[in-house]
């Protein structure tokens, strides 16, 4: 029975991840977004530790000491901004956050709200991803730029709601990567 519930909760928080990215225009991820965890070695995990209420890996991390699954899911997914941790370039050989493409900040924020709308249920409100955010804080892991681009996109969700902060995305977020692309062709066009 674990198994079909865990099943449908991954599904379902899928399929939410997918229709927030279509409506931001991130078709492709949306398709894609977390396929990982149908894979035998995050589903079989998931299965076990199953709760409905929050995620397995929390789950299998207090009972293991650490989540394979989770180990398995952000080397795999880029809306993870531990994806992008690596070694620092300035010559410390410290781990630090690597800038992560907007896309991929606007697909973990979107990832954000549907795991709040799936556990949360009925009682969700648009500051909830803020508040969870902020109960488990990145700290220095993650790129300011990165940083900032999610916290601003998380208090204007929870201050503004998400039709204002999903036209925000489209209007500036997406344009501004759109235009830099742009650019950067006509740029690369013209030195030919």
């Amino acid at each position: 029975m674990k198994a079909v519930q865990h099943f449908r909760t991954i599904t379902k928080h899928k399929i939410l991840v997918m229709k927030e990215c279509f409506r931001v225009g991130l078709f492709r991820q949306g398709l894609l977004h977390d396929l990982s965890k149908y894979s035998w070695t995050e589903f079989r995990v998931g299965c076990k530790y199953y709760q409905g209420t929050r995620s397995p890996n929390n789950a299998e991390r207090e009972d293991r000491g650490y989540s394979s699954a989770w180990l398995h899911h952000k080397g795999r997914n880029k809306h993870h901004y531990e994806y992008w941790i690596d070694y620092s370039l300035d010559g410390t050989h410290m781990l630090t956050g690597m800038k992560m493409p907007v896309r991929y900040v606007v697909e973990m924020f979107l990832d954000r709200i549907a795991a709040s709308k799936v556990y949360k249920g009925s009682s969700y409100r648009d500051s909830d991803p803020l508040e969870y955010y902020l109960h488990g804080k990145a700290g220095e892991l993650m790129h300011r730029e990165t940083r900032a681009l999610l916290e601003r996109l998380l208090h204007m969700l929870a201050e503004q709601g998400e039709e204002k902060t999903y036209q925000y995305i489209r209007d500036n977020v997406m344009k501004k990567k759109r235009r830099t692309r742009v650019g950067r062709r006509r740029k690369a066009s013209l030195s030919v």
